[in-house]
């Protein structure tokens, strides 16, 4: 596997990679459409990031953000793998990556918001370190309409 950082040549991964997802349980909403189309002004600028993962053979697979959202705080946010490269644990490696950049800007609090029907997702979540959060669903939970599950980086 292959990280790579933002450009705005792969933006257009970001957007397509998260709407396959969202889209095949959900649907797209405000807030999705206005990060999804414009993830250099409502991630990057604000100081956030955006990782990619390449799968050799396959090209880009995956994608995640930080989203600034305070002055220490990120949302873990835009988490995505193509359905074509489930299994090769592009997700995993990606999550750790975004998790060690959190980590480098000092991230306080790394939280995420998520559905319950995102069961695998919040397993891998779970598994690399995320517990589940009242205060940040109470704080941040009414980002999305799906939202029902909120979960905080423990370290």
């Amino acid at each position: 596997m292959i990280l790579h950082e933002f450009s705005d040549d792969l933006a257009h991964h970001f957007h397509d990679i998260n709407v396959e997802w969202i889209e095949a349980m959900f649907q797209l909403e405000p807030t999705d459409r206005d990060v999804l189309e414009n993830p250099r002004a409502r991630i990057i600028a604000g100081g956030g990031t955006i990782l990619f993962v390449e799968a050799p053979g396959l090209g880009i697979v995956g994608t995640c953000a930080l989203q600034k959202t305070g002055p220490t705080g990120f949302e873990l946010t835009k988490m995505g793998v193509r359905s074509t490269a489930r299994g090769l644990k592009a997700g995993e490696f990606l999550l750790a990556a975004v998790i060690a950049r959190a980590q480098a800007l000092a991230a306080d609090p790394l939280y995420l918001l998520t559905n319950a029907r995102c069961a695998a997702a919040i397993h891998l979540y779970e598994k690399l370190g995320f517990c589940h959060d009242a205060r940040i669903m109470a704080e941040y939970g009414a980002r999305y309409a799906r939202c029902n599950v909120a979960m905080r980086h423990a370290g």
